[in-house]
């Protein structure tokens, strides 16, 4: 791909000073925001994506690398969500073949009534999937189920309903989607940072003032509609506009472990239907590790790295202790990452978040000012749809259909060979190893398969700036083993050094600040 990415981001920047008028200037870089602008080119209108940090920094790249309909959100009766997610998820399959894999999940059976009740209602989980569905349920006898979960408890072991739903690379589908917004004419630059708000003699808003964090440099850019996809700092930005304005996120922390392979050798994932606090947890098999979670913790304050509770551990380790014959302890822990969901906060103050729709919905105050809350990563597309229907309402525009349904990601392949530790460049594969023959046997990790070629590509392609761009975004480095991802850190500050004409300083100052960041997602 030679869109403009780094070559150079200064390429992309100058557009802020040479376009002077945006139909959407869109705030927020992860999911929502990058399926907004994804949407707004796809129609053929201008479109700026400014991000505070980078891409996929908060939630978005902390998810449970699922692309699901939502088991648990039709047990709460959630029909209309799940019906959305499912043909959602079945889209993204044929729009990110590369990401984006069939996965076998497989609930253990160990009372009849369970076995009756899981099988119903999953049957009914692939009805209203309908053409979309990834594939039928099934109950399989307990011999089958020991066969497929081999460290999984027996005693009491029924058999297990197996069934189907996607599993993918949450950072890298942010970072394919940048891509496709730039080869689509629109323009997304991550640190770029809102600082207020523009209004013309209406008082409607008219554009927004932003500073580059890299240079401190300010621009003014004007726009026909400006969209708030800040996640969990929404409210910041509707402060902006109106500074006495009353709340309207509440955040819910989920976290997760990365363990080694050997806690759970399977290819199926596992679904916990009932943990102690009623939510389900997941171990799913990701890049050659297993991820466990999720919890749902309320938390007062927004951050971009939010900790994991000692709480939160514990009970994840116990409840997999639950299930698992060989019990992980602390000290097995790779990784331990937090995220926070953005919800729309309950009116009555009362209800678990566990409890809040994972429906998205959409505000728009007297200064139109377009704002999206909640939402999910599998219903993004259709997030960015609604967005831009609604923005074409309000505004009297012309209403385009939407050219996202059947739109290829960058990077698009089908039958990715999965063994392949490049798998999830998908058409880039072959440039990237052509990258790495010119310098050979240079592997950054032999454990995790990173190799020097994929920090110049993420320079040079996929406009990382920093080695924690590189290490936990450009590649799950941090995530998947974050111990290891720091050993690393010196010599991807120095290739990048070079790549981007940085100095000595510079490469210290990064190392010091990927140490410290890392040293949060090691339990000790």
């Amino acid at each position: 791909m030679e869109a403009e990415t780094e070559q150079n981001r200064g390429a992309l920047v100058n557009r802020l000073t040479t376009q002077k008028d945006w139909d959407l200037i869109v705030i927020g870089g992860g999911a929502t925001g990058l399926g907004i602008a994804l949407e707004a080119v796809s129609r053929g209108y201008s479109a700026l994506l400014v991000e505070q940090a980078d891409f996929a920094k908060g939630t978005s790249s902390r998810s449970t690398k699922l692309v699901h309909g939502g088991v648990r959100y039709l047990a709460q009766g959630d029909i209309q969500l799940v019906r959305e997610a499912s043909i959602e998820r079945g889209l993204l399959w044929r729009n990110a073949p590369h990401l984006v894999k069939n996965q076998t999940f497989i609930i253990p059976i160990y009372t009849w009534w369970d076995r009756l009740k899981y099988t119903i209602g999953l049957k009914l989980y692939d009805w209203i999937a309908g053409r979309l569905s990834l594939g039928a349920s099934v109950f399989i006898p307990r011999n089958k189920a020991l066969f497929k979960l081999p460290n999984i408890r027996s005693k009491g072991l029924v058999g297990g309903v197996l069934y189907h739903d996607g599993q993918f690379d949450d950072s890298r589908l942010a970072i394919n989607l940048v891509q496709t917004i730039i080869e689509k004419g629109g323009t997304a630059l991550n640190y770029m940072k809102v600082t207020g708000l523009i209004k013309d003699n209406g008082q409607h808003i008219s554009g927004v003032t932003v500073k580059d964090i890299e240079t401190n440099q300010s621009y003014t850019c004007k726009a026909k509609a400006v969209v708030n996809a800040t996640g969990v700092f929404v409210d910041d930005i509707l402060q902006l506009d109106n500074p006495t304005g009353s709340k309207s996120i509440t955040a819910s922390q989920g976290v997760h472990l990365v363990l080694d392979k050997r806690f759970y050798p399977a290819d199926d994932a596992l679904m916990i239907p009932a943990t102690s606090d009623g939510r389900v947890l997941f171990a799913v098999p990701w890049h050659g590790k297993v991820v466990v979670g999720t919890t749902d913790t309320p938390v007062k304050e927004a951050s971009l790295e939010p900790q994991a509770l000692e709480k939160e551990i514990a009970f994840i380790l116990e409840n997999a202790a639950n299930y698992l014959v060989e019990q992980p302890k602390r000290s097995d822990v790779l990784s331990v990452f937090a995220g926070l969901r953005p919800l729309a906060a309950p009116q009555d103050g009362k209800q678990k978040t566990k409890e809040i729709s994972r429906s998205h919905k959409i505000m728009v105050t007297p200064s139109h000012l377009f704002t999206i809350l909640g939402g999910k990563w599998t219903t993004f597309r259709k997030m960015g749809e609604d967005m831009v229907d609604r923005i074409e309402k309000e505004l009297q525009w012309p209403h385009k259909e939407t050219g996202t349904r059947h739109l290829s990601i960058h990077g698009a392949m089908a039958n990715v060979n999965l063994n392949d530790p490049l798998y999830f460049y998908g058409s880039d594969t072959a440039n990237v190893k052509a990258l790495m023959n010119g310098h050979a046997n240079q592997w950054l990790s032999n454990s995790l398969q990173i190799h020097e070629a994929q920090v110049i590509w993420a320079v040079q392609h996929e406009m990382a700036r920093t080695v924690e761009d590189v290490l936990s975004r450009r590649t799950r480095a941090l995530l998947l083993d974050a111990r290891e991802s720091m050993r690393m850190a010196e010599p991807v500050a120095t290739i990048m050094a070079k790549e981007l004409g940085k100095n000595e300083s510079w490469i210290r100052e990064q190392v010091a600040a990927y140490t410290k960041l890392a040293e949060r997602y090691l339990l000790v």
